[in-house]
């Protein structure tokens, strides 16, 4: 889960490290209240989970309260598109206005998980801002990447050997050090799968802070961090993903037009692979979990028939936990109460399957198909939707 900036500079705060003053505005007259805070002069920044906000007109700065305003006018209530955003762009429903900060140099600090050696790393970087990937790209020598060891943690010493990576001396060093032990802690007591601190800045009277900020928490750890999980921002993903997690259905909404009902986040995988092979574009990565009952499939089949681009859905399913016929008689139920124009065509394999096959093929007027094999399956709903896929 991600935290917008406001919301991460706020907890960077709760840790003493130190952050612009700034206001949330959700409108035009906050705007303009919070540049007045300021003399007029201050930056406006969009709120959105995604990067690249500054070279797509979502960071701006004003001299005045109407230039405020004016840039309020202009992002407040529309959709920003980011080199991460996506081509539909990310709703900016609220802005960061701060004061205008004085700065002499940029640099750049991370904390993150390594996934394939398992441990945690620090990255750092003597030059910060906008251009930090294309930084690590050409001069790489320019990165210094420390790997934690979770025995040992991130001590004091490993903090000053990257105050110094950064050019940090004297009391900026002393404030390098105990900037990156105290975001160390933060990291780990509030289940952080990304800090990024992007540009950590020196002001030109001589203090470190930090400008911006990224936060990312582990989802599986939101159970232990019950007050950052209510700050979580529903407008910035698309609905059927917020229902589809509401129902505990792992969803990801594609750009195909084949709805995909899975159970099993390896064969779901496997599934749109073997439709990709065929010919096919999915619709959505739809997981519904080795033991979902009737109630679960009715409301992935929901899902699935709300996404106007479905023009076709493949249902495949390993009885394992659960049997086939089981499964059946739940997706019978699910396509008669929600009705249904669209092919469907299962595949299923496992517990009870000839039992769940006559099930299904008892049901003349459903507009389902059975096929035996994944590749046959993928191959009919392709060359029934031929050529819309």
């Amino acid at each position: 889960m991600k935290l917008h900036e406001y919301q991460a500079k706020a907890l960077f705060a709760q840790y003493g490290i130190v952050i612009p003053r700034g206001q949330i505005a959700c409108s035009i007259d906050e705007a303009g209240q919070a540049a007045a805070s300021f003399g007029g002069a201050c930056v406006l920044k969009a709120q959105i989970y995604a990067g690249g906000r500054g070279k797509a007109g979502g960071v701006a700065l004003a001299h005045t309260v109407e230039q405020a305003r004016e840039i309020a006018r202009g992002l407040l209530h529309r959709r920003l598109v980011t080199a991460q955003s996506g081509e539909q762009g990310l709703p900016v429903n609220s802005l960061l206005v701060e004061e205008i900060v004085p700065v002499a140099r940029e640099l750049y600090l991370s904390l993150t998980l390594d996934r394939n050696a398992g441990y945690y790393c620090l990255i750092a970087s003597p030059e910060g801002g906008v251009d930090i990937e294309q930084i690590a790209r050409q001069t790489p020598e320019r990165v210094r990447r420390l790997t934690i060891d979770p025995l040992v943690g991130l001590r004091a010493f490993h903090a000053r050997g990257i105050a110094r990576f950064l050019q940090l001396e004297g009391h900026l060093g002393d404030a390098a050090v105990e900037l990156i032990l105290s975001l160390y802690r933060c990291f780990l007591e509030k289940d952080a799968s990304l800090l990024e601190i992007n540009p950590l800045v020196v002001t030109e009277d001589n203090r470190l802070m930090a400008m911006d900020a990224k936060f990312s928490i582990d989802d599986s750890a939101l159970f232990r961090q019950r007050d950052l999980a209510i700050l979580k921002d529903d407008s910035q993903f698309d609905p059927l993903e917020v229902r589809a997690a509401r129902s505990d259905i792992a969803y990801i909404k594609m750009d195909g037009r084949i709805g995909c009902l899975v159970n099993g986040a390896g064969l779901a995988m496997a599934t749109l692979d073997m439709l990709t092979e065929c010919g096919g574009h999915p619709a959505n990565f739809l997981d519904v979990g080795g033991g979902a009952d009737q109630e679960k499939v009715v409301q992935a089949f929901r899902i699935l028939l709300e996404d106007p681009n479905v023009a076709g859905i493949l249902v495949n399913i390993f009885g394992g936990i659960m049997r086939c016929d089981l499964i059946a008689e739940s997706l019978i139920a699910a396509v008669k109460a929600i009705g249904n124009r669209i092919p469907i065509v299962v595949r299923m394999a496992g517990a009870r399957r000839e039992e769940g096959r006559q099930l299904l093929e008892e049901q003349t007027d459903l507009n389902i198909v059975w096929q035996d094999g994944l590749a046959s399956a993928a191959h009919a709903i392709v060359q029934l939707l031929a050529p819309s896929t």
